[in-house]
């Protein structure tokens, strides 16, 4: 076959078959699906219909490459933030790892914006031939060092025996979550390596049973908590199907000087440089009013910042200026 036509036209004749395969035999509804029409059948709140989720590879020049090595950025589901009025009861609840967002497509690894992840032959080797979503993760405050990792363009192999495969999906079954997460446990459950995981998820009774768990959670060093709703389909794009729960943390620090400022704060406050009780110095340059800038907290005040979390270096990240500490 050696028309570039007839090969485009046979690759997409194949990706239909496998379109319809992911249902029935003749292209009929899948199980999940057949069995939710059937619940839906005289109910006042039906199941959702999920229909499975097909990643397709990006298309490539028949002249220049396969289709099979050509890589397209994964179509993911996103999370919304968590908001009052949500019904926590219908969610599970998993941390939310500060870890590298990986689509495993069935024979690589893909990040979100769809580059392909050098990993290690031994490390992808462990994974099943169906889709994951999931995250690379090294543990919690390890962020950087992960990062420095999955971008390496030749692995490193004793830095990816500290990288663990945490999956929290299945895009490819068209099902509820719930019984995503089920299949998961069943596919997961004798993964060789030790280094392939699936994220532990929770069920919560109420708000206040979530923000405990979202408090022990920061206490441990975590950065938040994810929400999945249980009968919700793996659809790509953002909706409260998923959601994410993260909070500020806030703490004080002694101003040590006025850094100026430069273009429209020209002659006002740039930053504050600050000490924390454990002597480490760092910059805090926003939160403030113009105000503010003209007229800064005073050298040897304590001033009170929020940040997001703390770095490998233990310096606090994205810190932002709240107000000036009291004298009680």
């Amino acid at each position: 076959m050696s028309d570039p036509r007839l090969r485009r036209k046979s690759l997409f004749l194949m990706m239909c078959c496998l379109a319809s395969s992911v249902g029935g035999i003749d292209g009929s509804s899948p199980p999940a699906e057949s069995a939710a029409l059937a619940r839906n059948a005289g109910s006042a709140e039906p199941t959702p219909v999920c229909r499975p989720f097909v990643f397709i590879l990006g298309s490539a020049s028949a002249d220049t490459a396969s289709a099979a090595d050509a890589v397209k950025k994964p179509e993911l589901m996103l999370a919304n933030r968590y908001h009052e009025g949500v019904d926590v009861g219908a969610y599970w609840v998993s941390e939310k790892l500060d870890g590298v967002r990986a689509y495993w497509d069935g024979r690589r690894l893909i990040t979100r914006g769809g580059l392909p992840i050098q990993a290690p032959d031994w490390f992808v080797a462990a994974l099943p031939s169906v889709p994951l979503d999931g995250e690379l993760w090294s543990g919690r405050g390890r962020f950087v060092r992960l990062s420095g990792t999955v971008r390496q363009g030749h692995p490193d192999e004793a830095a990816w025996r500290e990288v663990r495969y945490m999956v929290f999906d299945l895009p490819g079954m068209g099902a509820p979550f719930g019984e995503r997460l089920r299949e998961l446990q069943r596919l997961l459950a004798k993964a060789p390596g030790g280094h392939v995981e699936l994220v532990v998820q929770d069920r919560v009774a109420d708000p206040a049973a979530l923000m405990e768990r979202l408090r022990s959670v920061v206490a441990a060093g975590g950065e938040g908590l994810m929400l999945h709703r249980d009968d919700a389909c793996y659809r790509p794009g953002r909706s409260d199907d998923l959601l994410k729960l993260k909070p500020f943390r806030d703490a004080e620090a002694k101003v040590v000087e006025h850094l100026p400022g430069r273009g429209k704060y020209q002659g006002m406050l740039g930053a504050l440089l600050v000490e924390d009780a454990e002597g480490r110095r760092f910059r805090i340059g926003t939160g403030f009013t113009d105000e503010q800038r003209r007229h800064p907290p005073p050298v040897g005040s304590t001033v009170t910042f929020a940040f997001q979390e703390y770095t490998e270096a233990g310096l606090p990240r994205f810190a932002r200026f709240l107000r000036v500490r009291v004298t009680e």
